[in-house]
Formats: structure tokens, C-alpha cells, sequence
């Protein structure tokens, strides 16, 4: 097993490391390796997976057409409110 020091983290980074250990429950040294291997696509289950692909197709073109028309009001510009 390797050892590694990482100096000169931005703050930014580190408070954000920090949080994701806090979300998850973990130690900082599990939450890093965790996210270094995910990010280098080594991981175990590397592939990432956000839960939309299971939706992916799934429309037929009479459900885009009903979509279109119930939000193509968000097309409009109203002019009053960009005076």
C-alpha cells in the first residue's frame, strides 16, 4: 500500500472533502480514495449512475407532443416584466 501527501489544498477543496466526509459517515482517507477512484474510473462499480437511464426512451411521440404543448408557455416572453 502507497502513501501519499497532497499539499497546498485550495480551502475551497478542503471544506468541500470535508463535507462530502461528513455526508457520508466516513473518514476523510475512505471518502478521498472513494472519490480518486470513482474520478479515475477505477472503482469497482466506476460506472456512475444518477437514476435517469432507466427513463431513457421511454416517451413516444404522443408524450413529447402532450409536453410540448403543456409547457410551451414557458416560450413566451412577457414584455411588461422585461421593461
Amino acid at each position: 500500500m502507497t502513501h501519499l501527501t497532497v499539499r497546498n489544498v485550495p480551502s475551497e477543496l478542503a471544506e468541500a472533502l470535508m463535507a462530502e466526509k461528513t455526508r457520508r459517515g466516513g473518514s476523510l482517507n475512505a471518502t478521498v480514495i472513494d472519490l480518486l477512484r470513482r474520478a479515475l474510473g477505477v472503482a469497482p462499480d466506476a460506472s456512475y449512475d444518477n437514476g435517469l437511464a432507466r427513463h431513457a426512451g421511454d416517451w413516444s411521440e404522443a408524450d413529447l407532443q402532450e409536453f410540448e404543448a403543456n409547457t410551451g408557455m414557458f416560450q413566451q416572453v412577457d414584455e411588461e416584466l422585461w421593461r
